[in-house]
């Protein structure tokens, strides 16, 4: 009985043992112990502008941005990447971020102003900007960071700017070429139909006229706008030159052109700390590449529009920038911002 006893107690400790050693190869089902961090849940991130040329300097930023955010965070951040399918009116692409069908998006300042943020506005101002240098200090600056601030505040967190890029300097292309302002006279010009933009244009005698962007060679092939304006990277790789009434470009350098670079901040605040750091460390390479692109692509956009039947002129330049000026400093004391428009113009 009592071999008996000692076989089966030798049997129970040994299956004890086997069930012991089992259970440790099974994943633990435990919360993470004190100073271990938990997986966070992955985030799948919509980012979209409103070009559609796959060489566009929006396209190079955005695919930039998704390769740092899916290397950075090893997988957990994937971003998918649209260009012009998400809506070619930039209207359409700051309501999608806001009601959270985009996470990420490319906007000019004057679309942002119905976050009741006019001080952005100030990036659209012609001839704010003597050139490239001086627009990066301003928007990389103290003055980059106080509007940043403001549209955050003002949009209450639905709109949050991880970014500034460029989308060249600006110049007419139309019709005619312009020998002095005065050949605007009667023109449309597709441009903004509203605020400060389409009050320099008024002034100059052009006429502003809405049309999207999608619309648009159309619209000057079929001469029902008379003019736009725009840097070369994006009307030639449209091919508005030659259209019926783009095929001449006036260098009028009337604004070098920010774009703002937002996500959802409510999104944004609800992400872990390190996927945050992921997001904008993806912005700031973002920022970057998309510069140079535009930066390149300037020139050989220029050459490329002569070598197709383009014709480029240029024009003395002044008239507008006495033209603007009156029209800057009015803007700027209309909404209060005087400060900051002196801050910009000193920037150097």
């Amino acid at each position: 009985m009592k071999k008996l006893s000692l076989v089966l107690l030798t049997v129970m400790l040994v299956v004890s043992l086997a069930l012991s050693g089992c259970a440790g190869n099974k994943p633990s089902t435990e919360a993470p112990q004190q100073g271990q961090e938990a997986t966070p849940e992955p985030i799948k991130m919509v980012a979209a502008h409103n070009q559609t040329s796959p060489d566009n300097p929006y396209q190079v930023g955005l695919l930039k941005f998704q390769e740092v955010a899916e290397s950075q965070s090893n997988g957990n951040i994937t971003v998918e990447v649209h260009a012009g399918t998400l809506g070619t009116n930039e209207n359409e692409l700051v309501e999608k971020l806001k009601l959270g069908a985009a996470d990420v998006v490319v906007v000019s300042p004057g679309f942002m102003t119905q976050t009741g943020v006019k001080e952005v506005d100030l990036l659209a101002l012609p001839y704010l900007f003597e050139n490239y240098e001086h627009w990066e200090k301003v928007v990389d600056g103290a003055a980059g960071e106080q509007l940043a601030t403001l549209i955050n505040e003002k949009s209450n967190n639905d709109f949050k700017i991880v970014g500034y890029w460029t989308a060249g300097v600006r110049h007419y292309y139309g019709k005619k070429p312009l020998a002095s302002m005065a050949d605007l006279k009667g023109l449309t010009i597709r441009t903004q139909t509203s605020g400060v933009v389409a009050d320099f244009w008024t002034k100059a005698g052009a006429i502003p006229t809405s049309v999207a962007w999608g619309e648009l060679y159309q619209a000057l092939q079929q001469k029902t706008v008379d003019s736009a304006e725009n840097a070369y990277p994006y009307y030639v790789q449209q091919n508005h030159h030659k259209t019926e009434n783009g095929k001449y470009t006036t260098e009028t350098g009337h604004d070098y052109t920010t774009r703002l670079l937002l996500v959802n901040g409510k999104k944004f605040d609800a992400m872990t700390p390190e996927q945050q750091e992921v997001v904008l460390a993806a912005a700031e390479a973002s920022v970057q590449a998309e510069r140079e692109a535009l930066y390149a692509q300037e020139n050989e956009y220029k050459e490329k529009l002569i070598a197709e039947g383009g014709e480029v002129n240029e024009i003395d330049r002044q008239p507008f920038i006495d033209l603007a000026k009156p029209i800057q400093d009015e803007f700027a004391k209309s909404i209060g911002a005087e400060d900051l428009l002196k801050q910009m113009r000193e920037t150097k």
